[in-house]
C-alpha cells in the first residue's frame, strides 16, 4: 500500500535526509588510499549514535540478504555495486567505491548513495559515475504530479541505453517514510506513462545504478554483496524525493 505524506512529515524526512547527505559528503572526503572501510563503519556509527538515529540497516534481514545485516552503511568496492559487506579492506589508488546509507530520526527515514573514485580516477570509470548522476537527474527531472511510475523509469534507462550501459532489473528504486522499504517499486527501465499516477505526497529512493558491461549480477561468499556477473566496474547513485505540487524535492542535500 502506497502512503502519502503529509508536508509535516515531508520535513521531517527532510531533516534525515540533510543529515544522510552530511554523512555521505563525510564519507566522500574520508574514502582515501589506505583507508580501511571498516574505519568507515566505525565512523557511521559513531556519527549515527551521536545524533540519535538509528540504522536502517542493522539487523536487517530480508529474503535476498544472509541473516541479519550487523553494519550501519554499505560499502561497494569496483565490481560491488549493491549491499556492499563492509570487511578489512584498505581501498587502493583508484578504486571504485559505492557507498550507501539509510538512517532513521524521530520515525522517518532517508536513504541516499554517491560513488567515489578513490585516488587516480581512471576516464571510463568517471564515465559511469557520471552516468548513473544524469540518470539520477533525469528521473527526478520527472517526478511531477500527473507522471507516472514508468516516466521514471524510462527517464533512468534512457540515460544507460544512450551511454551504453546494460540495465538490470532485479533490483531498483522504492517507496519509503517510516520504513526504508515501501510500495512502490521503481525499475530502472520502464514505459513512459505506465505504472501508477505521481501524486504529491509520494516519497520515493531513486537510484540508478549501472555495471560498466553486464545487466548480470551474482551474490559474493558473504550472502550480501552483489557483483556484476563479468566483473566489470560499476556505479550507483540515489536520492530520497518527495513529489509536491510545487514539483519534484530533494530530501537527501545538506542542511541550508
Amino acid at each position: 500500500m502506497v502512503e502519502l505524506k503529509t508536508p509535516e512529515e515531508i520535513e521531517r524526512m527532510g531533516v534525515t535526509g540533510a543529515f544522510v547527505a552530511d554523512v555521505l559528503a563525510d564519507l566522500r572526503v574520508r574514502a582515501r588510499v589506505g583507508v580501511n572501510l571498516l574505519e568507515l563503519e566505525a565512523h557511521v556509527r559513531e556519527r549515527i549514535s551521536e545524533r540519535g538515529a538509528q540504522s536502517c540497516y542493522w539487523d536487517y534481514a530480508p529474503s535476498f540478504g544472509r541473516g541479519p545485516f550487523r553494519n550501519t552503511v554499505c560499502l561497494s568496492v569496483n565490481d560491488a555495486v549493491l549491499h556492499g559487506l563492509p570487511f578489512d579492506y584498505a581501498l587502493c589508488d583508484g578504486d571504485v567505491l559505492s557507498i550507501d546509507l539509510a538512517v532513521g530520526i524521530d520515525g522517518w527515514v532517508a536513504d541516499a548513495a554517491t560513488t567515489v573514485i578513490v585516488g587516480t580516477a581512471d576516464a571510463e570509470d568517471v564515465r559511469l559515475v557520471r552516468a548513473t548522476e544524469r540518470a539520477l537527474a533525469a528521473a527526478i527531472a520527472v517526478a511531477l504530479p500527473g507522471n507516472r511510475i514508468g516516466d521514471i523509469s524510462a527517464a533512468v534507462g534512457e540515460v544507460a541505453r544512450a551511454d551504453g550501459y546494460p540495465v538490470n532489473t532485479e533490483f531498483g528504486g522504492h517507496g519509503l517514510g517510516r520504513t526504508m522499504h515501501e510500495d512502490p517499486h521503481v525499475p530502472n527501465v520502464g514505459r513512459k506513462g505506465r505504472g501508477m499516477i505521481l501524486r504529491p505526497g509520494l516519497t520515493l529512493a531513486i537510484e540508478p545504478w549501472f555495471c560498466r558491461t553486464t545487466d548480470r549480477i551474482y551474490t559474493d561468499q558473504d550472502g550480501w554483496t552483489i557483483r556484476s556477473a563479468d566483473g566489470s566496474r560499476t556505479a550507483h547513485s540515489e536520492h530520497t524525493i518527495a513529489v509536491t505540487a510545487d514539483g519534484p524535492r530533494v530530501l537527501t542535500v545538506p542542511a541550508r
